[in-house]
């Protein structure tokens, strides 16, 4: 292991607990973190569920993976709100100031958040068997979807953190990550895509949440690849890891090169 490596694990390792000392210290947002995705479980499922044409058992088995990947998507949220949120408050300055890597601060919040969400999928998926959502796959096929789920959420924590230092301001960041609320809307994650119009049909399946969706569907065995969708969607497995490798590609040297630079 070359100098370099070692002392990212080891300034990445200091971070992380940090981290995840911030979230003790604020159990409230860890709560709320935790108990969304079930409320929203139990909401759709039982409302939107009887305004459908599936039957209410059949449509919350169709929304746990969708509901699952709409979570994954809020790490843009979180990650850009706690990034805003430690450089608004000179945090970050303070941090930059430190004989650590350059990028140990964005990773450490990374897979803090990434930790917290694999917690959090344990009571979210116990309440999905409880309202006869089940794994119809293989434990192989079920395992990939949780290791891709995962990957997912990284991905946009990434993003969220390099959109928090780049607003700089918590206010702001907490409003234009309410607005990220919109993008599981223009998904399959909630609703098939093939009765959509024609463009906005196509806008849904090139948003990486119905990739990701659709893999999930099919890799725990609750529904079939859609035929006829766009590339990402009919190939979902292949579309998800496409997304995630672009999307880091792009975001994580723009998260690492923001906060080394500062407010130059």
């Amino acid at each position: 292991m070359s100098a370099v490596t070692h002392g990212l694990v080891h300034d990445g390792t200091a971070m992380l607990g940090r981290q995840l000392q911030r979230l003790r210290n604020n159990p409230g947002l860890l709560i709320l973190t935790q108990t969304m995705p079930v409320t929203m479980l139990l909401f759709f499922g039982y409302v939107f569920g009887s305004a459908l044409a599936m039957p209410g058992e059949e449509y919350r088995a169709f929304l746990v993976p969708g509901l699952l990947v709409a979570t994954a998507a809020n790490g843009l949220m979180t990650g850009m709100f706690q990034a805003a949120q430690d450089t608004h408050r000179g945090v970050t300055d303070r941090l930059r100031t430190l004989p650590v890597s350059r990028a140990a601060v964005p990773l450490g919040q990374a897979v803090a958040d990434l930790l917290v969400t694999a917690a959090g999928l344990v009571p979210f998926l116990l309440v999905g068997l409880a309202v006869g959502w089940r794994m119809e796959g293989s434990a192989p096929g079920a395992a990939g979807a949780v290791g891709l789920l995962l990957l997912f959420r990284f991905t946009t924590t990434w993003i969220g953190v390099f959109l928090g230092l780049l607003t700089r301001n918590e206010e702001a960041a907490g409003q234009l990550g309410g607005a990220t609320f919109v993008l599981p809307l223009l998904s399959n994650a909630y609703i098939p895509t093939e009765g959509l119009p024609g463009w906005l049909r196509t806008v849904a399946e090139w948003n990486p949440i119905s990739a990701v969706t659709t893999a999930l569907r099919d890799l725990f065995g609750n529904a079939p690849v859609p035929e006829g969708a766009a590339w990402p969607v009919a190939h979902p497995v292949a579309g998800s890891l496409a997304w995630c490798a672009v999307l880091l590609a792009v975001f994580a040297p723009l998260a690492v090169r923001r906060y080394a630079r500062g407010e130059g």
